[in-house]
């Protein structure tokens, strides 16, 4: 079977609501598409609808997101000393808690359906998390996961040891996902000093830089990201063809 196509954006350095909202206005699309084939009945209206699978990678301004089910006093300071501090703060309609996007994090925008690939939330967490796993392998760092808690770890049954260095949370709507993962390469991981991340307690945060002592090339570490979402998803990403068809603010 061939690979499926994957339109694929760099977005560059964008404030985080304009990327919310294209988000939402890709995944809209491909509701509205499964929607008209289903109503055209049992002998068209497929789980195969002529969907659009995305991928947008993105750098946002310091920004604390807090998902749909999360607790808000893991955000440790006010809204009005995150203003104060030059953070945007906006809750959102992922699963997970509080996290922390920023400058030298790599962030990553899956809009895909997965009545194409497979009908499976777990299924498809693991493979975001095996993306990142085989790309900190590039670095020669044994990325892992903890059981209960999505994302990657670094030594996370080591008690006192255990380090996130990737948060992972989504939204999907018939089957198309949105949301995505946030992989700390240069990161000033100061910024997580203001949140419980993720509403985890104890356990700390870490990033590429600091694991290896240096600074990362992040255009290398995401065209490794795009390599291995390739390999783990056995799909195609094509550069979208109108790189002007993305977000405005």
């Amino acid at each position: 079977m061939d690979p499926q196509n994957v339109l694929f954006q760099d977005l560059g350095y964008q404030a985080y609501k304009p990327v919310w909202d294209y988000q939402e206005q890709l995944l809209q699309q491909n509701v509205a598409v499964k929607a008209l084939a289903y109503a055209a009945g049992p002998a068209t209206g497929s789980p195969l609808a002529e969907t659009t699978h995305h991928l947008l990678l993105v750098e946002h301004p310091p920004v604390y997101t807090l998902g749909k089910s999360g607790n808000p006093g893991n955000l440790l300071i006010t809204e009005a000393e995150c203003a104060s501090r030059g953070i945007a703060f906006y809750r959102i309609n992922r699963g997970g808690d509080i996290t922390f996007h920023g400058p030298g994090q790599v962030v990553g925008y899956p809009i895909l359906d997965l009545e194409r690939f497979y009908t499976d939330i777990g299924r498809y967490l693991r493979n975001v998390e095996e993306v990142i796993i085989r790309t900190l392998s590039d670095y020669g760092i044994d990325g892992d996961r903890s059981p209960g808690e999505t994302g990657v770890w670094l030594d996370p049954q080591v008690r006192g040891r255990e380090r996130k260095i990737c948060a992972i949370g989504v939204r999907c709507s018939r089957w198309i996902t949105m949301h995505g993962f946030a992989f700390n390469v240069n990161t000033d991981l100061s910024y997580f000093e203001h949140i419980v991340p993720c509403g985890i307690r104890d356990k700390q945060v870490t990033s590429l830089q600091r694991e290896l002592s240096r600074e990362m090339d992040l255009g290398e570490v995401r065209q490794r990201i795009r390599a291995h979402f390739e390999e783990v998803f056995s799909v195609r990403l094509l550069d979208a063809p109108d790189a002007s068809a993305g977000p405005m603010g």
